[in-house]
Formats: structure tokens, C-alpha cells, sequence
């Protein structure tokens, strides 16, 4: 009777020393990884976005602007092998949907592909799927328009293209 006593002295010993270390290394590996940056991560969609233009303000013709507002790009640079190209891509606090934004070529190879980007989200360094080689490549981002609702009910779409010089 006295060695059983024993025994479950040992065993729940061993479990409560078990539990303590497991709680120990849990602990050390949560804080032994780098806090997540709030900038300038390649492929963060930052729900702070700001697309550099006064969104508030009329149109050319004095006119209130209506309708979805698209970011739009005349030229983006980057350098030959980067994985990732400084662009400002998002949705317009302005905007009532959600937008899908795929960043492709003109031959169809697609660089990037978004989550759902909601009113105000964006990034600016999209991470690419694959390097480019020196060239000049025609480039457009493909926003598709979705319901904010939780159905995303596709709505309507937009591209904007531009020249991507690969240096």
C-alpha cells in the first residue's frame, strides 16, 4: 500500500514537472519570434492605406467623383531577380465594396493575387510569385469588385495598366 502511495507521488510528480516544462517551451517559442513589423512588410495589407491623393476632393470638371474609385499607374520600377515591387496597390477609403487586385502581364503570368482588400486596405511592396529578368514588361492590376456582405457577390470590374521596367 505504501510503495502504490508512492507510486502516484512519483507519477504526479512527473506529470505537474511535464506540464511545467511543455508550459516553459510554449512560452520561449511564442516570444522568441519577431514581433510582426506595422510597416513595410513585403505582402502586408495594411488596413491603414493611404493612396497618396486627396480622395475627398472634386473631380477635373468640379463635379462630385461617384462610382468605384481605382488606383491607376502609369510606370512601377524594380530591379531585375527582386521578389517583391514597391507599388501602391488598395481600395479607396472612399469606396463602398471590396476589391480583388491581381497584378499580371500582358502574356498572362500572374505576379500577385490579393485577399480581399476592404475599403481603406492596400500595400505597397507586393510580393511577387516569381523574379523578372532587365526588360520592360506591359503590366496591369486587374481589380475585381465584390459586396462587402459576407456572400463577396462579384460586382463589376477594372484594370489599370502600366509599363514595369525591370532594371
Amino acid at each position: 500500500m505504501k510503495n502504490k502511495k508512492i507510486y502516484i507521488a512519483i507519477i504526479a510528480a512527473l506529470i505537474v514537472a511535464i506540464g511545467a516544462l511543455s508550459a516553459v517551451l510554449i512560452y520561449n517559442n511564442i516570444n522568441s519570434q519577431p514581433a510582426a513589423p506595422t510597416q513595410g512588410v513585403v505582402g502586408e495589407i495594411r488596413t491603414d492605406w493611404d493612396t497618396g491623393i486627396d480622395e475627398n476632393s472634386k473631380g477635373s470638371d468640379n463635379t462630385e467623383k461617384t462610382g468605384v474609385q481605382i488606383p491607376g499607374y502609369s510606370t512601377a520600377e524594380m530591379n531585375a531577380g527582386d521578389t517583391s515591387l514597391h507599388i501602391s496597390i488598395g481600395n479607396p477609403k472612399s469606396n463602398t465594396c471590396g476589391l480583388y487586385a491581381t497584378l499580371r502581364l500582358s502574356d498572362g503570368t500572374v505576379l500577385y493575387k490579393s485577399d480581399l482588400l476592404e475599403p481603406g486596405s492596400g500595400l505597397t511592396d507586393v510580393p511577387l510569385s516569381k523574379s523578372l529578368e532587365k526588360g520592360e514588361y506591359q503590366a496591369m492590376v486587374l481589380y475585381e469588385c465584390v459586396t462587402l456582405d459576407d456572400s463577396h457577390q462579384r460586382l463589376n470590374s477594372a484594370e489599370s495598366e502600366f509599363t514595369l521596367k525591370v532594371k
